[in-house]
Order: C-alpha cells, then sequence, then structure tokens
C-alpha cells in the first residue's frame, strides 16, 4: 500500500476527528498521545504553551489539567480566547526578552510544564527550515530553563536533521529524562519529532 495514501488518510482522519470533537487543530492529538504514553501532564498542573496558535495544544492541555489546572497559551499571532476560565492567551514573540518578562507576570506560579509546538515560516529549504526550527526550540528550552518548577517538564517540536542530537544533548543538562517521541497522529514521512524533557533540575 502507497505509504502517501496512508499519510493522506491519516491526516484525513485526524482532521476530521478535531472537527468533531471541537479542536482547533489535529495537532491536539499529537500532544494528547505523548502525555497518555508518558505522563508528563497531570491534573491540577500549571501549563505554559509556547507558539499554541491557533490553540489545539492548548484545548489539549486543558483537558488534561482538568478544571483544577491552569494554561497560559502565547503567540506572535493573536489567539482567539477560549471560554475556559482557566485559560489565558498572551501575544508575544518567544524571542523577545520582552516575551519572557510578560509571561512570568501572567503564570499563577512556576509552570509544571512547557509545552512548544512552534513552528517557523517554512521555505522549503530544508537545511534553512531545520535551522529555524531548532533556534526557536532552542528559545522555548531557554524559558523553560527560567520558569520551570523544579521536576518540572518540557515538550518542543524538532525537525530532525543535523543539529538534534545538538539540542537533545542541551535538553539533557537540564533533564534527568529525555527521549524523541514521535506521536502517532504525525505523519510517518514527516520529519517532525518532539524531544520530551522530564525531571528539570537547574544547572548548579
Amino acid at each position: 500500500m502507497p505509504s502517501g495514501w496512508v499519510n493522506e488518510r491519516k491526516r484525513e482522519y485526524y482532521y476530521r476527528k478535531a472537527k468533531s470533537e471541537n479542536f482547533r487543530s489535529r495537532a491536539s492529538y499529537k500532544l494528547l498521545q505523548a502525555a497518555k504514553k508518558y505522563e508528563f501532564i497531570k491534573p491540577g498542573y500549571i501549563i505554559l504553551d509556547l507558539g499554541a496558535s491557533p490553540g489545539g495544544w492548548t484545548q489539549a492541555a486543558l483537558q488534561l489539567v482538568e478544571e483544577s489546572g491552569f494554561v497560559l497559551a502565547v503567540d506572535i499571532k493573536p489567539i482567539t480566547p477560549f471560554d475556559a476560565l482557566n485559560a489565558l492567551v498572551l501575544t508575544g514573540d518567544i524571542t523577545e526578552p520582552k516575551t519572557l518578562q510578560d509571561i512570568q507576570k501572567f503564570l499563577p506560579s512556576q509552570p509544571d510544564v512547557v509545552i512548544s509546538d512552534i513552528s517557523p515560516n517554512v521555505s522549503g529549504i530544508w537545511e534553512l527550515d531545520h535551522a529555524r526550527q531548532i533556534d526557536l526550540a532552542n528559545h522555548a528550552l531557554k524559558i523553560a530553563r527560567s520558569v520551570l518548577k523544579t521536576k518540572g517538564n518540557f515538550f518542543v517540536k524538532v525537525f530532525q536533521g543535523g543539529t538534534t542530537k545538538k539540542f537533545v544533548d542541551e535538553t539533557k543538562r537540564n533533564f534527568s529524562f529525555v527521549k524523541l517521541v514521535k506521536p502517532k497522529a504525525s505523519r510517518s514521512k514527516s520529519a517532525e519529532l518532539y524531544v520530551l524533557g522530564m525531571n528539570f533540575r537547574k544547572k548548579r
């Protein structure tokens, strides 16, 4: 069976599923699947969602943390607000220092988890797109280091490529458990991977 046909069917399945379950994006299932398998998001947790637009991961996180938790969603593009009382949206560029200041201002306390599905505007030039993605992942990691509580978790998208291992090694400097994850909802031919870091410890 041609892999292109399989990928198209998978994409269509999760797209329809997202529509029927009122998720803003099919990407919601990537977070739900990973969180279910590795249990890095639990009820009552405070979550920081970086690169959150249009809000699919925020919706998934809200489902996971339930009413006792809280999610702060951040993106350079304005995000349509959520009906949930325990969700807040913030417009900001994660590469700018002011955005970190705003994040710290609006978080009720140190987050238990920082998640990021942020992507660059894809140019079609693989080396450039990979470099931009890793740069964004590094900015997400920098913010995570600044705000996460001890023993917190981190989940971020990367594109597989020449500097992925370097990013994974850098993540290992702050998290005792680090793993590359590819949720079922990700297309098999996609170079998209997620780096999961658990049990945050600040460097001495």
